[in-house]
Order: C-alpha cells, then structure tokens, then sequence
C-alpha cells in the first residue's frame, strides 16, 4: 500500500474517533443529571388537584422505622424519651392522634400567594394536604367542635370548619383517609376535583424524585411576583432566577446520613451554565464571611449556628448539566447536632 493511501486511511480512523468522541460528548452534554431516586408516583398523589403549582410527599411508616436515621429524628419520629409539650399531649389524648405514631403518609399541594409567613397565617397560601393513618373520627370531630367549629353538609359529605390562623377545614374520605385544606378558602379546596391529567413536565419532575420518602416539586411559573422583588437590583441574577421552570427537591436516608438534592431546570444550557457557577461563588464566599466574627455578630448567629450552616455550605456540591443544575449534600448527625434530638412535638396536626 502506497504512503499516501495509508495516510489517508489514517485520517480516516482519526476522523471517525473524533466523530464518536463528540457524539459521546453532546449526548452526555445534553442529557439531565441522573434521577436522585426515581420511581412511580405514590398513588395518594392522585388525590390532590392536577393543576396545583406545588406538591410534596412525606412517607412517614417508611421514615418511622429508621430508627437510627437522622431524617427521621429531624421530623419527630424517633422517640428519646423526652416530654412532649403540654398542648400536644393535651391533643393526643383529647383525638386520640399521635403523628409520630398514627400518621403513614401524606401529600400536600400548595397554591402559593406571598411566600412572608404573615401571609400563611392570614390564610391567604391555600394548601391541601390529603393524610393516610389511624383516626378515631368521632374523637376528632368532637374535639373540633370544641375549638369552635361549624359543619357543612355537601350532599352526603360533612366538612368541619375551624377557626383560627388560618382557617382550617377538613373531612374523612375513609376511616383510614383524611382531606385538610388551610386557607381563607379552605372549604372550597376540599371540593376540587381531583379528575384532570397533570401536566408532562410536572410528572416528570415528580417521577425523578418518586423513589425519595420526603420530596417536593414545583413549577416556578406560578411562583408570587413578591419572590423576585429582592432581586431587582441585581438584573443579571434576577435573570437567571427567572429562567428555572421548575423545581425539585428529595431527601434520601442512606445509612446514618441523608441525601438532599435540589434541582433546578433553566431555560437554556448557557443560564444553567451561568447559574451553577454563580452558585458555586456563593458557595465559596459564603464560607469565607462565616468564618469571620464579625459577620456572625452582624447576623446575630450563635456559635452552633455558624458552624451548622458553614458545614452546610461546605458539604454542598453544585453540578451541571444541559439545562439542569443540582445542589446535593449529604447531612451528617455531626452536621445536624442537637437539631437531630427533637426535644418536643409541635403544632397539631393540619395546623400550619
């Protein structure tokens, strides 16, 4: 074979592995970040209304028998011997409901308005939240009547009102299922239809997290214009906040650690881009201004706190890839400390 054909046979061969190099390269360029724990949607989900701009998932009888999980001390479900407060043992035993014992799962979608918490006690953030578990309904509802609350009759449906900050209204689908609506509106969420496909893209954001015991999702779209209000002096970064479509988040016990990954899906791979470096500065200056005194004065942080939210910042890894940028870390009962040891329980349950 003449020098000149071997030659051209050479660059050939050289063409043909640059070609499949790039290949390889754009299909791993323009692929998402690999499902934090996938997996088919709980079918309680199917209860909540299809439109509604974010949902979450808490599987509570999965998280309760990870006795050594962190996740799990975190949400009051392990139990340390430490007395509950007065006014929660005062519901238990007056409903016969225990969350840590009695509650399997739930799902909540939220109609966001103003993310300040006045907002949320005035009643003016809807949310919906249906609960599987062991109720005594007859305990319950006498002890809503007590609380001041009214009935409603919707053919053969009894809703219970219940006043308060905010308004809470609730029913028994079953003996072993439980609708709670919160807001100014509740007893009009309690009558949504829950009929009506959900769109692709939710369900894809949903289905990426499925597999996780706590997750929550959302589409930015619907997010209050009041959310981009601080960022109006920074137009780039007002930008590139504008351009996430949606959101999801999952919390994984692995071990004596939980996985945590937020994900945000942008518009484009060039604002992902930019994002998941702007993040990553934030990150590194973050860590700097908490190892400096003076700014945890000017923040009126305790020592505890500081270095919490410095480990936090320092276990946090930010990755790219086409349009989707992801925050995971791995929580630590070290990192966690003292937050990891419930010392009581909190509000009743459906009272947010």
């Amino acid at each position: 074979m003449s020098s000149p054909k071997r030659a051209l046979i050479a660059v050939a061969v050289v063409v043909c592995a640059l070609g499949v190099t790039a290949a390889v390269y754009l299909y791993r360029l323009h692929r998402p970040l690999v499902d934090t724990s996938s997996g088919p949607a709980p079918s309680i989900l199917a209860e909540l209304p299809s439109d509604a701009p974010a949902i979450a998932y808490l599987d509570v009888a999965a998280l309760r028998k990870l006795q050594n999980s962190p996740l799990s001390a975190v949400l009051g479900l392990t139990k340390n011997g430490s007395q509950t407060d007065r006014e929660y043992a005062d519901f238990v035993r007056d409903t016969g409901f225990d969350y840590t014992r009695d509650l399997d799962q739930a799902a909540i979608a939220f109609w966001p308005t103003s993310l300040a918490p006045e907002a949320n006690a005035a009643g003016d953030d809807p949310a919906l939240a249906i609960a599987d578990g062991r109720f005594d309904q007859q305990k319950i509802e006498a002890y809503a009547v007590r609380a001041g609350g009214r009935t409603e009759q919707h053919g053969n449906r009894k809703i219970y009102i219940v006043p308060g900050n905010p308004v809470v209204s609730f029913e028994f689908l079953s003996p072993k299922r439980i609708a709670i609506a919160s807001g100014k509106k509740s007893p009009e969420l309690l009558n949504i239809s829950a009929e009506g496909q959900r769109g692709p893209a939710m369900q894809t954001r949903i289905n990426r997290v499925a597999g996780s015991p706590v997750f929550a999702v959302a589409r930015t779209s619907d997010l209050p214009a009041g959310f981009y209000a601080n960022l109006a002096k920074s137009p780039e970064l007002d930008h590139l906040v504008r351009s996430i479509q949606g959101l999801s988040l999952s919390g994984q016990p692995q071990g004596d650690q939980i996985h945590v990954a937020l994900d945000a899906e942008c518009d484009s791979m060039k604002n992902a881009f930019e994002m998941s470096t702007i993040l990553d500065g934030f990150r590194l200056i973050g860590s700097m201004s908490l190892s400096d005194p003076k700014t945890r004065r000017q923040l009126q942080m305790t020592r505890e706190q500081a270095a919490f939210l410095e480990a936090l910042i320092k276990a946090a890894k930010v990755s790219q890839q086409d349009r989707w940028v992801r925050i995971g870390l791995d929580l630590t009962p070290e990192m966690l400390g003292e937050s990891a040891q419930p010392n009581s329980n909190h509000a009743p349950a459906g009272r947010r």
